[in-house]
């Protein structure tokens, strides 16, 4: 039997998380392990329990979601952070991705959609909703100039993987496109990731973008 994926619930409408918790708790793959109304309490939890996923809110008192989620990132780094939030600009959403979030939703989305999420993200997948991907974009448009120095640490093939991530391939598409054994493109995607010191997939899509390495591609 799959053991169930354990998830803190932080928001602080208590109401929410009563409604979160119901819609969480009558899917066998997931444990509601606890609730927090803001960030400290958030940290807390996760000092005392074994967090897989944590649900998170961007704006709340005493801690928002943002520094929260950069402490959990420290304090657990196996704790995997979906933000979740009806704010989608793109200052938010960048925040919260380079504090380590590995996805981000938005509050209307269906409660399948949040379910799969939390469960991708417990696998070590990352989650973008279609709207918060526009925001990423906006804020990607005004990466500057390509900065190849920063791909010093990479080997060809790594460099190779990297711009496969940029354009969102999944594993079996690079196994497929560069045709190397699926086991040999996840061994090179974790040297890529470990590499240029990033948290996940989502990170190097950012990071690409942001350097400058997708909008200026490479001869």
């Amino acid at each position: 039997m799959t053991v169930p994926v354990r998830v803190l619930l932080v928001d602080d409408q208590a109401l929410l998380r009563a409604s979160l918790g119901t819609v969480l708790g009558a899917d066998p793959r997931i444990d509601v392990v606890g609730e927090a109304g803001d960030g400290l309490e958030a940290l807390e939890l996760v000092r005392s329990h074994r967090i897989d996923v944590v649900l998170m809110d961007i704006r709340m008192p005493k801690l928002d979601g943002i520094r929260a989620t950069q402490q959990v990132a420290r304090l657990s780094p196996s704790t995997r952070v979906l933000v979740l939030t009806t704010f989608d600009t793109d200052e938010l959403v960048m925040g919260a991705l380079h504090a380590g979030a590995s996805g981000f939703l938005t509050k209307d989305a269906r409660p399948e959609a949040l379910i799969a999420a939390i469960c991708d993200i417990a696998n070590g997948s990352s989650v973008l909703a279609p709207q918060i991907v526009s925001a990423v974009i906006e804020h990607v448009r005004r990466a500057p100039t390509a900065d190849l120095s920063v791909l010093a640490p990479l080997s060809p093939r790594e460099i190779e993987i990297l711009d496969l991530l940029a354009a969102g391939c999944s594993n079996a598409e690079i196994s497929e496109r560069l045709h190397l054994a699926y086991d040999t493109v996840k061994t090179h995607v974790r040297a890529v990731l470990v590499k240029l010191g990033l948290r996940d997939r989502v990170h190097a899509v950012i990071f690409a973008y942001e350097h400058g390495l997708v909008a200026h591609p490479r001869e």
